[in-house]
């Protein structure tokens, strides 16, 4: 693949750029997709960043709140898909593969950064888009303490339980998905959640009554549970 079309697939999708092919791609598999893109079809690909891009944003903000980091990680981990293509196992769904990429590149950005996780679990207005106070109206503030109290919360939950938390609970992918993002079993990613549930549930209440804070311990479950097969060297991160 040639650097100007590496360029092209990276940079975010201009509606006025999109060409009137677009309805047959939309009509294509994301297997037919990922087939033609493999074949320097950058509008294939387009296609599939189309589909994906709103979603993959919302979880990589999920982890950071700053919009401009999101956007950067998001383009990058399009663009380590595109150059990885040729690895990528046909066998398996594209949308996983994506997926994991991302949260793995998303993590791997927290670690090194060493940024605290911001979570953004409630959709907050500009202040400036904000409407008129009603004086009657409840004090707006104690949803926004609420919400700060929550994201605290999550923070303190050991990463690999938090990642499972956010997946399931907030994004709404299933057991199955989730197990392929993180290439395990479903049955760790059972597990995984009910804990996540159980330390975010102590972590909560500890706080809540000012009581000193748990420490949680990160159970070893590969120990527990066998890691599920390889999905294939291009989903190594």
């Amino acid at each position: 693949m040639t650097a100007t079309r590496t360029a092209d697939v990276a940079r975010p999708i201009n509606e006025s750029e999109i060409s009137e092919d677009v309805t047959l791609y939309g009509s294509f598999s994301d297997a037919r997709l990922v087939e033609l893109a493999r074949h320097d079809d950058t509008a294939a690909f387009t296609e599939l960043v189309r589909r994906y891009e709103s979603r993959l944003m919302r979880v990589i903000s999920r982890f950071i709140s700053d919009v401009s980091i999101v956007e950067d990680l998001a383009q990058e981990v399009f663009l380590k898909v595109y150059r990885r293509l040729e690895l990528f196992d046909a066998s398996r769904r594209f949308g996983p593969w994506l997926f994991q990429v991302g949260v793995n590149m998303t993590l791997d950005h927290l670690r090194k950064t060493r940024r605290r996780i911001r979570w953004s679990l409630f959709s907050q207005k500009r202040d400036e888009d904000a409407p008129d106070l009603d004086p009657a109206a409840p004090d707006p503030r104690e949803q926004l303490d609420l919400s700060q109290e929550v994201r605290k919360v999550l923070e303190m939950v050991p990463e690999k339980y938090r990642t499972v938390l956010v997946l399931r609970d907030l994004e709404n992918f299933s057991t199955a998905e989730i197990a392929a993002i993180l290439k395990r079993k479903e049955a760790t990613i059972r597990w995984r959640l009910a804990e996540a549930r159980t330390k975010f549930q102590r972590l909560w209440t500890a706080r809540s009554s000012q009581q000193p804070l748990p420490e949680l311990s990160e159970v070893n479950d590969d120990d527990l549970l066998d890691r599920s097969p390889t999905t294939g060297a291009a989903c190594e991160e």
